[in-house]
């Protein structure tokens, strides 16, 4: 009889996983059909024992060619923020809740396609096995779709943001806009205050994890 096809990334977790052999097996990773869009897998990065981890939707067009989360323009700006808010980007463990980049054509450019809820959770065992190895102390979802994907479909960072929430994955966990979005802002002056925003959610972040 035929081999049914894996329908998660649950089938290439290795058993009794550290982070190392997550990272490469998650390079093999066939859950979903998303492995034939992307590049590679860009799994997360930070430290073993990072307390704070944000939690993005997926990797982007700089990330799918580097293999590197948050390495594109998002990724500086949130760089910036981190710094503005106190926090040392080196210390914070970084990924998305999707591995791949799903994007569709537009002329010469990869644009950014959002996943499905079936990509997202085929992804999700990735997600649990790093938050589960990591430990942090405080997650913050990055934009809509980690947030619901963590919290619930029904959850709405525009209501909640910079707030925290109860949930069983950490003993504070959080959302805020995904920096992308102060990217698309119409004008300087509302990137300004997005960003301002912004920055304010992570310093929320940053007295959180002094409080525990």
């Amino acid at each position: 009889m035929a081999k049914r096809p894996p329908k998660s990334a649950a089938d290439f977790i290795p058993p009794r996983p550290t982070l190392k052999t997550a990272r490469e097996a998650s390079k093999g990773c066939r859950g979903c059909d998303l492995w034939k869009l992307g590049t590679q897998t860009v799994f997360g990065e930070g430290p073993r024992g990072a307390t704070l981890m944000l939690i993005g939707e997926q990797p982007g067009d700089a990330e799918d060619l580097s293999g590197h989360p948050f390495v594109g323009p998002a990724g500086k700006l949130l760089d910036r923020a981190l710094a503005d808010a106190g926090i040392d980007r080196a210390s914070v463990y970084v990924t998305n809740a999707v591995k791949h980049f799903k994007w569709e054509p537009r002329g010469k450019r990869r644009i950014h396609k959002k996943p499905r809820a079936s990509e997202i959770g085929a992804c999700r065992p990735w997600l649990d096995t790093e938050i589960a190895l990591v430990k942090p102390r405080v997650i913050v979802c990055l934009g809509a779709t980690a947030a619901q994907a963590l919290l619930g479909s029904a959850f709405k960072v525009t209501q909640h943001r910079g707030a925290v929430v109860p949930s069983p994955l950490a003993a504070r966990v959080m959302a805020t806009v995904h920096p992308s979005s102060i990217l698309r802002a119409p004008d300087d002056e509302a990137r300004r205050e997005e960003m301002r925003r912004f920055t304010d959610d992570l310093r929320a972040a940053a007295r959180a994890l002094s409080s525990e």
